[in-house]
């Protein structure tokens, strides 16, 4: 296993207002309140393809970035990213929505496949490795396979909603020791909380 600080942060989701408020659109709204937390601005980076940012924390310089690609090709924009700045996979954590977990359920996880989610399958096929890391945020399965899409392209419910924002809540609370490479800590304090 892995211990290494994490040193960009990539959250998945799709572009344009039509999906701001989509469960698959989780990992975006984790970046975007980890940036609001830290007081950093996500701004187009044309040649990251994504809005991206910043976020010091003590000695660590970790990239924040989410793809304006469409989710099935979020690969090209975190490789644009770790290859310009020497990121190396493992100290990559993608954050994603993840159908497998109810909502309010957050999990830390270091490599593994893709479990069928699209913009894991390309970050995978782009950075030729499942080393990275990954933030899994539980919005909950609708019951059957074939309602997974309209399920992820729509929005939570509000007590849903809720339950989503407070694990992202949870997690922000964990950045600092995953940037400090301290991933034990992390995920016990993570995965342990009521």
């Amino acid at each position: 296993m892995t211990t290494a600080a994490i040193r960009l942060v990539v959250g998945l989701g799709n572009p344009g207002p039509k999906y701001t408020g989509t469960r698959h659109n989780a990992g975006f709204w984790f970046v975007e309140a980890l940036a609001d937390r830290a007081g950093v601005a996500l701004r187009m980076e044309r040649k990251f393809q994504g809005v991206a940012g910043r976020w010091r924390e003590g000695e660590a310089d970790v990239h924040l970035l989410c793809p304006t690609t469409y989710m099935n090709h979020s690969g090209r924009a975190v490789a644009a990213l770790a290859n310009f700045h020497r990121i190396p996979p493992e100290a990559i954590l993608v954050v994603h929505d993840e159908i497998d977990l109810p909502p309010g359920v957050v999990r830390l996880k270091q490599g593994g496949g893709h479990g069928g989610h699209n913009g894991l399958r390309d970050i995978v096929a782009a950075l030729g490795t499942r080393a990275f890391a990954r933030l899994r945020l539980g919005v909950g399965h609708p019951g059957s396979s074939d309602r997974v899409i309209p399920y992820v392209l729509h929005a939570p419910g509000r007590g849903e909603r809720a339950d989503i924002d407070a694990a992202v809540a949870a997690a922000l609370d964990v950045m600092p020791l995953l940037a400090a490479g301290d991933w034990d800590r992390a995920q016990q304090q993570l995965h342990t909380r009521d």
